[in-house]
């Protein structure tokens, strides 16, 4: 006979207890977030500003009224001081945006009244102007010099077949020559040259006859490369050879290259008959400290 005491009932109960609360818990509905959990989802109010905002632009302080920094709807600024962007402030309360700011104030003359910088300012203020999208003020700055003469310039170069590439050739070539010489310079040899064909002086006045009435095949007997570091040519166009060593000197010197340049003679290379070649060649020194 088996005696089931009241302990091992109560035991049983307790242990039943346990079971099905576990099971419980098994099942229970996740809890309710809480305020500081809930918080963290939420998205942020949209960010309020005053009337008159100060700025903190790169460590230069302004102030202007927040309808200037909206004048034009697609820009950057519009949309930093839209509401929908948070902005952070310094320790006094401007609004900071980590950008040098320079030449702040000149995008803020334009937002304001319209103003355009001085001269020696409008590269500067375009390079702004860009980071800031500002279009209406890109559009009146490639209107006035000097950015509307790189215009014209940049119109000619497209002419010139690897332009940009022939001037890093220059770069690299006499980088490698000075330092395999240990030097402070280095030389090159550049051919500039505008017409394709070689001519002869008394064929001068016939040149375009004669150009177009030489075949194809009669053309290739005109090819070869001159012995020089770097081509550029031929082109068609009114602006003559000094206008494109103008332009190369102006181009490695915006690259911080200090180079002169002289004409050291001709391409002498005979080609076929009384042909010549007589491409004029340049001497560049780059100078590199």
């Amino acid at each position: 006979m088996v005696v089931v005491t009241g302990q091992n009932k109560a035991s049983g109960n307790l242990d039943d207890a346990m079971s099905s609360s576990d099971a419980e818990d098994d099942f229970q509905d996740p809890a309710t977030p809480t305020a500081t959990q809930a918080g963290h989802s939420l998205p942020p109010l949209p960010q309020q500003f005053p009337e008159v905002v100060p700025l903190n632009v790169g460590g230069m302080y302004f102030a202007t009224r927040l309808s200037t920094l909206r004048r034009y709807e697609d820009t950057m600024l519009a949309a930093m001081f839209s509401g929908r962007h948070y902005i952070p402030t310094d320790a006094q309360g401007r609004y900071f945006i980590d950008r040098d700011g320079t030449y702040f104030g000149d995008i803020l003359n334009f937002l304001r009244s319209g103003d355009l910088p001085p001269r020696e300012r409008v590269r500067s203020v375009y390079k702004e102007a860009q980071y800031y999208s500002i279009g209406p003020l890109l559009d009146n700055l490639e209107e006035v010099q000097p950015l509307k003469g790189e215009k014209v310039r940049q119109a000619f170069l497209g002419l010139m077949p690897y332009y940009k590439e022939h001037l890093e050739r220059i770069i690299e070539i006499a980088k490698l020559r000075a330092m395999q010489r240990k030097a402070r310079f280095a030389k090159l040899k550049i051919c500039v040259f505008k017409e394709e064909m070689p001519i002869t002086p008394y064929e001068c006045p016939l040149f375009n006859s004669l150009r177009f009435e030489r075949s194809e095949s009669e053309t290739k007997l005109f090819e070869h490369h001159c012995e020089v570091d770097v081509s550029f040519g031929p082109w068609e166009a009114v602006a003559d050879v000094y206008d494109l060593l103008h332009c190369i000197v102006t181009d490695l010197s915006d690259k911080g290259i200090t180079v002169d340049h002289q004409c050291i003679g001709v391409c002498d290379k005979h080609l076929i008959n009384h042909y010549y070649c007589k491409r004029p060649i340049y001497e560049f020194k780059i100078t590199w400290w």
